[in-house]
């Protein structure tokens, strides 16, 4: 800086009395900020405020400020005693407090963030310096297990960390592959400590909804030690957590209505002749049934059928219960030979477990194709003005229950090697070698049911409260006798056994330098470079879809097996109770129900033995899910030049940044595809069987492309402690991994349908634009506005396009049903279209109220809102074509577009703290809110619908504290207004999909510090 700006930003005195504070580990402010000795203190000259050293959680907010004020780019920071002293989970829920960040939560705990209204797939996370990706798996209906480039927060702790850093605005120097921000999470250091310390911390956890005990702990120890060969230090830190929770609600896997095209008045008779608007082709329909009686619907009575309604897919009630076990270890030693050089070994290790078993009571004949079924009966029915079967009775309904178990084990490990020294009078060369692997494992999948076939009398009424609908069954669910398990019933719908076990692997190394150089007094030249190889490849098994040749046995996939004999439904369940609490279920909503008990019947039947046996064919293969057998090496190369100045323009102290970064990406894809079947023989009890088994074909395709990006940013401070900041920059985002493909996941001869991805895919482009206002009145307060836009130049989305066969890559060999490579296949696939302008602006406040009279004076504040807009043109509907055969092809009609705002952005959201501080005591209420936003468009799996949409959410948290000599006691509780999750299908409809709740969190704990 030049001596006038420095003179206006004096740095901020705001060190932490004693030693470690909390979990995290580490003082606020570090060895840096020591407070020095009263008698020690120079005179504060005549025009200067002396300072006044605070303490605590108030310490942490001013050094956080501190930090963001002296940056050149735009910046928010949250540091160690600030993490810590929130009640939150993991990371996701420590970063929902930074204006412009809210999350996202998977079985009631945050796992995902969004910045600006920029989801999860648009922000880069690094660790220690380092980009790094952690993958998780959840539940369906929250996108299942992450096979993208997001990143899983869920996996740590946020005591782990001492800071955490969330950039906004880019310059060149930082690595690329951000539209939104970067998260920067760095964990302590020996050497940010002036001594020893250690601190360590237990707390016991009760869920209101589980009612479980959740134990958590936290150890940190560090020293340094000055030696013959320089200064050394170590640390090492260790966080564990348990916690089982339940989540419980209804659900209705979407709502349907296959007998209208999408976004159409036009009405199709539902019988096999809908258009689908998603591959064009006609489907067999989904019905309800035939009208035998009753009411006349409100709606719809042309059609005389309910099959011109929607109606839910599988209307049920359900538990999840997560039992979750999370350790984390982080370990740095540090060696400083001289003055001006430091070396520092970094490692973090993560071992994540959540088994989370799935059971539900529910009805599937609404969910089923009509080919070869007899039709639900519908005694009489209610629509509503939208459109919507809400109130019903039916007929012959076959009704389930499922169970489903998951074991999932995330294991992380990263180290890193750093070589930070200054050379020369005014050089500074960083070195950076690092490597992390990611391996998210789902060694168990498995789903069994138990079925009632033809159940009269059956009722659901959604019209009082669709979130939480009334459901007769018209039997006990709680009867096993009641229940079957069929391996292939007189419909041909069989009972269900599901074993999908799925693994990914990511690997990241990392090599970086950089150099700057004071060359000119205020200008500083950097340069540098980074070179990354990212990996990562994936599989899924199931049952094998194969077909059997042999004397009397004949095995199908995922239903081949029948009971033994003398095992009976009973002998293989157990009884689901306790079911509803919390909930304002309707009277008469069954509460219990039995459920497959998959000890029993591994015992009974041995399905885990992946073989054949004399109960089934067990036998697990990728053969049957070669779309998920993925591979894809990544090499990024880049460099960037970039010039930092700090000059005083007309008395106006003006610093920033200004660069370019110039980067190549090799990419190297491998996809899997069914070519054919070969004939081979098995050896079985049943003697040798004759089987036809899928050959896999490899398709491998390699590509690189090369990316300018300019940046600029730029600080002003015209009147003391009150700066204007403006950036700009061009940013991109590469495309999602199981994007890039090229393996197809299914094929339809007679439909002429492929799906695929697209390793040509593009990188999403945007132009930044960031302006701000701040003001720091003191060093514990600041006010500001901010406003950006990103104008995305490229987007990517779901489309389906029709080519020739001969265009799709895959041999003619397979071309059956008088199809030729002439052909015209609908591809479903992902491709790069045009993307839309995002605009919004960030108000954030925070302030001590010191000027308040007692008791008041204690208490503070820290608000922040966010308001964001953007609309996306979205393709959901292709062009239609000629008839297939027809060459040359002839466009018929163009494509339907729709425009909504982008997938995971909420146009408002804001987070408040109200928090008080009187020497040993403190206490912190926290609140987040945001509003509805978009997970899902058509024409990807909405069944019709136009999007699926998570309703708005607002979430309590609180802490209380008080600090004795060498210990803390907290409070902490955490979800106080028992937030529900909801999930509602079509923007005009808006039908329930989801509605779950979690139960309130609360923890007693005890932290010491030595």
């Amino acid at each position: 800086m030049s001596k006038n700006t420095t003179g206006r930003m004096r740095a901020l005195h705001c060190g932490v009395s004693g030693g470690a504070l909390a979990l995290a580990m580490v003082f606020a402010g570090a060895a840096s900020a020591q407070t020095a000795p009263a008698a020690a203190a120079p005179a504060a000259p005549a025009d200067e405020v002396e300072a006044v050293v605070v303490t605590g959680f108030r310490a942490s907010l001013a050094n956080a400020l501190d930090i963001k004020r002296r940056e050149n780019d735009l910046v928010d920071v949250i540091k160690a005693q600030d993490i810590a002293d929130f009640p939150d989970l993991n990371l996701a829920e420590s970063l929902q407090r930074v204006p412009g960040v809210s999350i996202d939560r998977d079985g009631g705990e945050g796992r995902t963030i969004t910045v600006r209204g920029l989801g999860p797939d648009f922000s880069v996370v690094r660790l220690n310096g380092l980009e790094a990706l952690a993958t998780t798996g959840g539940k369906d209906s929250s996108g299942g297990a992450n096979r993208g480039r997001q990143f899983d927060f869920s996996i740590f702790a946020s005591e782990l960390f001492n800071s955490v850093t969330v950039r906004k605005s880019t310059s060149a120097s930082n690595e690329e592959g951000s539209l939104g921000a970067i998260i920067d999470l760095q964990a302590s250091r020996p050497f940010d400590f002036s001594g020893p310390a250690l601190s360590a911390g237990a707390k016991i956890g009760w869920n209101d909804l589980s009612r479980k005990s959740d134990p958590r702990v936290t150890f940190l120890a560090s020293n340094r030690w000055d030696t013959g060969i320089g200064e050394i230090g170590a640390l090492i830190s260790v966080a564990y957590a348990q916690r089982k929770t339940l989540e419980e609600g209804s659900s209705t896997g979407r709502w349907e209505n296959p007998s209208v095209a999408f976004n159409s008045s036009t009405a199709f008779p539902c019988a096999g002749a809908a258009y689908n608007p998603v591959s064009g082709p006609p489907l067999t329909c989904t019905q309800i049934g035939t009208v035998t009686g009753g009411t006349s619907p409100t709606v719809a009575a042309a059609a005389g059928t309910a099959n011109n309604l929607w109606h839910p897919r599988i209307p049920r009630y359900g538990r999840l219960q997560y039992d979750q076990k999370r350790l984390g270890v982080t370990g740095s030693l540090q060696w400083r030979p001289t003055e001006r050089s430091t070396l520092s070994l970094d490692a973090l290790v993560a071992n994540f477990t959540n088994n989370r078993d799935e059971t539900y009571l529910e009805v599937i004949s609404f969910s089923r194709s009509n080919a070869g079924l007899p039709q639900t009966d519908v005694v009489n029915f209610t629509a509503d003005t939208k459109g919507n079967l809400v109130k019903g009775t039916f007929d012959d309904v076959d009704a389930r229950v499922e169970y489903r178990h998951d074991d999932l084990k995330t294991k992380f490990n990263q180290f890193t090697l750093t070589y930070d020294t200054k050379f020369g009078e005014a050089g500074h060369l960083n070195v950076v070698y690092g490597q992390s692997r990611s391996i998210q494992d789902n060694p168990v999948q498995t789903t069994f049911s138990f079925d009632r076939y033809d159940s009269d009398n059956y009722s659901y009424d959604y019209s009082a409260d669709d979130k939480l609908p009334n459901f007769n069954y018209g039997f006990d669910p709680t009867n096993p006798a009641n229940f079957t398990y069929s391996p292939s019933n007189a419909l041909g719908d069989p009972s269900l056994l599901r074993l999908r076990p799925s693994k990914a692997v990511n690997t990241f190394k990392t090599f970086r330098a950089d150099v700057d150089y004071e060359i000119l007094n205020g200008f500083k030249l950097r340069y540098g470079g980074d070179y990354k190889e990212y990996g990562f490849h994936s599989w899924e098994q199931r049952l094998y879809s194969r077909n059997l040749a042999a004397t009397g046995t004949t095995f199908t996939s995922e239903a081949g097996f029948a009971l033994p004999a003398g095992v009976s439904v009973a002998s293989v369940s157990r009884l689901i109770t306790g079911f509803g609490r919390g909930l304002d279920l309707p009277a008469g909503v069954p509460t219990s129900w039995i459920a497959p008990d998959l000890d029993k019947l591994k015992t009974a039947i041995g399905y885990d033995c992946n073989c054949i046996n004399a109960n089934g064919d067990f036998r697990l293969s990728t053969l049957n899910q070669l779309g998920a057998v993925r591979a894809i090496t990544e090499k990024d190369t880049a460099f960037y030049l970039q010039g930092d100045f700090d000059y005083d323009i007309f008395n106006i102290p003006v610093r920033g940044n200004i660069g370019v970064r110039w980067i190549k990406t090799e990419q190297s894809a491998t996809g899997h595809y069914n070519s054919g079947a070969v004939t081979t023989a098995v050896s079985t009890p049943f003697g040798t069987l004759s089987e036809s088994v899928p050959t896999d074909a490899v398709q491998t395709t390699s590509r690189e492309y090369t990316n300018t990006l300019p940046a600029l940013n730029v600080s002003a401070q015209p009147f003391d402690n009150f700066f204007v900041r403006f950036a700009a920059a061009k940013v991109m985002t590469r495309p999602q991994l199981q994007n890039l493909t090229p393996g197809y996941t299914a094929q339809s001869q007679s439909a002429q349908t492929l799906t695929r991805g697209n390793p040509d895919l593009n990188p999403m482009l945007a132009n930044n634009l960031d302006l701000s206002f701040e003001w720091y009145p003191d060093k514990e307060t600041l006010l500001s506005a901010g406003f950006f836009q990103k104008d995305i130049k490229s987007y990517i989305q779901t489309s389906a396009v029709a080519i020739p066969y001969s265009e799709t890559g895959l041999p003619t060999s397979l071309l059956t049903n008088g199809n030729t490579v002439d052909t015209p296949f609908t591809v479903t696939t992902q491709i790069n279209t045009p993307g839309g302008k995002l605009k919004g602006f960030e108000l954030s406040a925070q302030r001590p109220f010191t000027f308040l009279p007692a008791p008041f004076d204690k208490f503070g504040a820290i608000l922040n809102y966010t308001h964001v807009k953007s609309d996306i043109q979205y393709v959901i509907k292709n062009p239609t074509y000629t008839a297939a055969g027809v060459v040359p092809r002839v466009q018929t009609a163009p494509a339907v577009m729709l425009t909504q705002p982008l997938v995971n952005l909420s146009p408002d959201a804001f987070n408040a703290t109200l928090y008080y501080e009187n020497g040993p005591f403190k206490a912190r209420i926290s609140g987040s809110y945001r509003d509805p936003y978009l997970i899902q468009v058509a024409p990807s799996a909405t069944n019709n619908n136009d999007v699926r949409i998570k309703e708005k959410t607002f979430n309590l948290d609180s802490q209380v504290s008080y600090q004795f000599d060498k210990f803390t006691v907290t409070l902490e509780a955490i979800n106080l207004t028992d937030q529900e999750d909801s999930k509602v299908d079509d923007s005009v409809r808006m039908s329930s999909e989801e509605f779950v709740h979690f139960g309130r969190q609360f923890y007693l704990g005890v932290k010491w510090k030595f």
